[in-house]
């Protein structure tokens, strides 16, 4: 997502290339908080109580994303008792980050999530960029969605499915990627960022909802948020890291084409209700700063109604 050129030039223009602070910048990755939302959009049900916990961008390798890391998380995670727990992908680690972990392995750990609605996944630009062979033929599937679903968790790539709490239904939709494969044109730029090709279908996703019970929907990249209409109640999304380097609130790398709109937390635009995990790895060099790894707690239903 970022090369090391860009983490470099991003530590140098805040102000983190000083021994104390760089040192904490190695040290940021390893914390972990839990950022909680309650969220009442119009488009969801007065009354209904739905609590959601969101894992994002993990970027599995060893000795930045370890298994007993992992297992960290995990018994965090447990610990929220969400009603459901949502991944919002980028499982896998770019190959200079560090040493890769066994799908099997990592997979397993995840399958220890527990929540009475189950954990759901979407996959991340990662994931897709993992093989090069997939690259070259432009298809999955991806080594690290068959090692979620061996590990029973379902993936969605433009999809939706039904349940009901408390009388009270409800849509979980999955997008696909955004960003699935490098662009054919590496020096097409759409808004400073190159012009990946993506496998999701919002409208057809969308479709297949077939009543009007309230709608989330998971992205790993926030971009499409401009797209979803306000039939969705809420989009969950990762992918930015919360820019990874942050100092003083401003991120000097963003891998979006939008820049910082989408940066991280919740974004309310036109009565549309959108929440960006910053997420738990890092990408390119195991460096955060302002930006500690996160688990996000929705509680939808919780608050006063917006939008």
């Amino acid at each position: 997502m970022f090369s090391r050129r860009q983490v470099i030039k991003g530590l140098v223009v805040t102000g983190v290339g000083s021994m104390s602070l760089g040192g904490y910048a190695l040290a940021e990755p390893f914390r972990l908080g839990v950022s909680r939302y309650a969220i009442s959009p119009s488009a969801w049900p007065q009354g209904f109580a739905l609590k959601l916990a969101v894992l994002t961008d993990f970027h599995i390798c060893d000795p930045w994303f370890s298994l007993d890391r992992l297992e960290g998380v995990v018994e965090r995670a447990n610990a929220l008792n969400a009603d459901a727990v949502l991944l919002l992908g980028d499982f896998v680690a770019g190959p200079r980050l560090g040493r890769p972990i066994p799908h099997k392995d990592w997979a397993r750990v995840l399958a220890g999530l527990k929540a009475p609605f189950g954990t759901h996944a979407v996959l991340g630009n990662h994931d897709w960029w993992e093989k090069r062979e997939i690259q070259m033929t432009r298809r999955g599937p991806t080594p690290v969605g068959v090692a979620l679903e061996d590990a029973g968790i379902p993936v969605y790539e433009n999809d939706a499915i039904r349940f009901e709490k408390n009388g009270q239904p409800f849509w979980l939709a999955g997008l696909g990627d955004q960003w699935a494969f490098w662009p054919r044109d590496r020096k097409k730029k759409v808004g400073g960022v190159h012009a990946y090709e993506g496998v999701d279908d919002l409208p057809g996703t969308l479709a297949k909802i077939t009543d009007d019970a309230p709608v989330v929907l998971m992205v790993h990249e926030p971009d499409i948020f401009p797209e979803v209409p306000d039939r969705v109640a809420l989009t969950v999304a990762g992918h930015t890291h919360g820019g990874q380097v942050r100092f003083a609130g401003y991120a000097p790398i963003v891998p979006s084409r939008f820049g910082q709109r989408y940066l991280q937390g919740h974004i309310v635009e036109e009565g549309r209700h959108l929440v960006v995990s910053g997420g738990l790895g890092c990408s390119s060099l195991p460096i955060r700063f302002g930006v500690p790894p996160e688990i996000v707690l929705i509680e939808l239903g919780s608050g006063p109604a917006i939008g």
